[in-house]
């Protein structure tokens, strides 16, 4: 079924308000994240500067969902039909490399990373003050080898054109990159995930915990197989613009929810609670047998202190 330009329209205009409603999030999300630093230097809430640490990693995390849904209506071709040929050619070269091979690998790092923080020791986790620093390398220097990839892929790689518009289309060989990086992370987040779980104290923090690795672990994946089904159809096809939308749908939902546990509902539990204890610590020692969680808060019915 061809794609008509009312229907590419469609899409175009759908994807355009749910990036926006990302981004209006995103922004929300940040300006919350300043407000509790705020609180945190002005009145001395030194209960709460565990629950801070990791705040430019969260910072990080929505700016690189930012970066991701600006690449996505870069992509529409709604707003590429005023441009020269060339250029439209230049800018699907750079949404591919820019998109799944960084803003995507370094959306779900940084994820991991923020999962990963409070099984960490407090000399080296996120009370350490270079933490966030030393995190931030770290993201940026195990997504290099998949930018390096997907940059070589679309040097190589044919391009297609369809009266006078350069097509975005997604590579085979890109989605297969980002497949099995797909794999590689929902495996490890299974893992991470049943070793936060043995240390959670209450079924609020378990269901919390649940919803954010199952809605990984299932929009990642889906994202992944609509891509690899947009390769089955021509990129003038209805379909293909149908599985684009869907991997841009799952992606988009899987952010929105990562936004709301991972920087949120932590900030907003805080500055209700005033802290609260909700993790063992793997320490021996009887100074850390109990540390904040830097991610998630109980409800106030099972504050510890």
């Amino acid at each position: 079924m061809p794609l008509t330009r009312f229907a590419a329209d469609a899409f175009s205009v759908v994807t355009i308000c749910l990036v926006a409603i990302l981004l209006i999030l995103g922004l929300m999300c940040i300006a919350y994240s300043f407000y509790f630093r705020s609180r945190i230097n002005n009145r001395g809430f030194v209960q709460l500067s565990y629950f801070s640490g990791p705040w430019i990693i969260r910072i990080a995390f929505i700016l690189f969902a930012i970066w991701w849904g600006l690449g996505e209506i870069i992509r529409l071709s709604l707003l590429r039909r005023a441009l020269h040929l060339k250029w439209q050619e230049t800018i699907c070269k750079c949404y591919i490399v820019s998109n799944l091979g960084f803003a995507e690998p370094c959306l779900f790092l940084t994820l991991v990373f923020l999962l990963r923080a409070p099984l960490q020791t407090l000399d080296t986790g996120i009370m350490n003050r270079k933490w966030n620093g030393k995190t931030a390398g770290y993201i940026l220097l195990y997504c290099f080898p998949i930018f390096v990839l997907q940059l070589f892929v679309i040097l190589v790689g044919p391009h297609l054109k369809e009266h006078d518009i350069a097509l975005c289309t997604y590579p085979l060989l890109s989605t297969l990159l980002l497949g099995l990086f797909a794999i590689i992370l929902t495996s490890y987040l299974f893992w991470l995930g049943s070793r936060i779980l043995k240390l959670v104290i209450n079924k609020g923090l378990q269901k919390r915990i649940y919803t954010l690795i199952l809605s990984v672990s299932g929009f990642l994946p889906l994202r992944v197989i609509f891509l690899g089904l947009s390769v089955l159809s021509g990129p003038e096809q209805f379909m293909f613009e149908a599985f684009a939308f869907l991997a841009f749908l799952a992606l988009v939902c899987c952010a929105g929810v990562c936004m709301c546990m991972l920087v949120y509902r932590p900030v907003a539990d805080s500055l209700a609670l005033g802290g609260s204890i909700s993790f063992r610590t793997l320490e021996k020692d009887r100074d850390s047998k109990f540390v904040e969680l830097s991610l998630f808060s109980p409800t106030q019915t099972d504050f510890f202190a």
